[in-house]
């Protein structure tokens, strides 16, 4: 298990297991932030595929209040086929490209013949060390706010056996390739104090680390959260991924209380796997409007006010 793993003892690392990245102290001034991601296609179209894995690994340093500065590939793909060669070459034009939105420098990587494609990056960014987000530092009193819409996974899900709507592969692409860079610089410039990305364990899952570590407890508002087009009807026709069902088990039994009132579909949503999904950002409530209104301006697929942090126990909680 995670919780088992030995903690550096080397007093430089300031960040390790169990955040969005690592964190090493190279000077008083400079902290070295770092990452790893990838996985298996969630689209058909390999450029999509790799610029949504790039957009994904990005994320975790974005997540830290860092930035991005180079970063190498990680590919497993089969040396036989199928599928062809000029596969492989635009899933990694998928990821140059999205390097490139991002100001990083893809410097090389490594290649593994394995039969499921698989892609994604190690990231290495900067940060000054005083100025990292923190996922202990959100209180009583804070907003929480996201900035992209849930349903990804119960959306790649219908994607996968044939039955989305028409369109859903392009807003899986455009949603899941769009850049965390500017929500992060709007928590910076709005006094964000605790931040983490939503990926795979859920909205729930992830709200929990924030509110574990912070000593407090989180309330979601079901009706407040921000859904993909599609996702509602995909959880009705029963099309829920293994991994979002996992998270919502692991969930109910650890950390999350559903009140009355709040719908199945809703439940799962809270629940639902992202990939490459938003940030989670707590704020001090009187700068929730200009937070808000910054997120607007500068185009986050979402820039939704929805929960607030309340006193502990640590824990979530899911109204209507």
């Amino acid at each position: 298990m995670l919780k088992d793993l030995p903690k550096p003892t080397d007093p430089r690392a300031l960040v390790a297991h169990g955040d969005d990245a690592g964190v090493y102290l190279l000077a008083p001034d400079v902290a070295l932030v770092q990452t790893v991601d990838f996985f298996t296609p969630i689209v058909d179209d390999p450029e999509g595929f790799g610029l949504i894995a790039a957009a994904n690994s990005l994320s975790d340093i974005w997540a830290m209040g860092a930035t991005p500065l180079t970063a190498l590939n990680i590919v497993g793909f089969p040396k036989a086929g199928p599928p062809e060669l000029d596969v492989l070459g635009r899933i990694l034009a998928g990821g140059y490209r999205k390097a490139a939105e991002a100001g990083v420098t893809i410097l090389g990587g490594h290649t593994v013949d394995d039969r499921e494609p698989k892609y994604g990056l190690a990231v290495t960014g900067v940060a000054h060390p005083d100025q990292l987000f923190r996922q202990d530092a959100a209180r009583p009193g804070d907003v929480l706010v996201l900035t992209k819409p849930l349903g990804v996974g119960v959306l790649a899900t219908a994607f996968k056996h044939g039955r989305a709507p028409e369109g859903t592969e392009r807003l899986l692409i455009d949603v899941c390739g769009h850049l965390n860079r500017a929500a992060a610089e709007a928590a910076r410039a709005h006094g964000v104090r605790a931040v983490t990305d939503v990926t795979g364990f859920g909205l729930v899952l992830h709200a929990f680390n924030l509110a574990r570590a912070s000593g407090v407890r989180f309330e979601l508002s079901a009706g407040s959260l921000p859904v993909l087009p599609g996702a509602r009807p995909a959880i009705a026709a029963g099309l829920v991924p293994g991994g979002t069902k996992s998270n919502r088990a692991h969930a109910q039994g650890t950390c999350l209380s559903v009140q009355p009132g709040v719908s199945e579909a809703d439940t799962w949503l809270a629940c639902d796997a992202q990939t490459s999904g938003g940030l989670l950002l707590a704020v001090a409530g009187e700068r929730e409007t200009a937070l808000v209104a910054a997120l607007k301006a500068a185009g986050t697929p979402a820039a939704a006010v929805i929960g607030r942090v309340l006193p502990g126990p640590a824990g979530v909680v899911l109204v209507p």
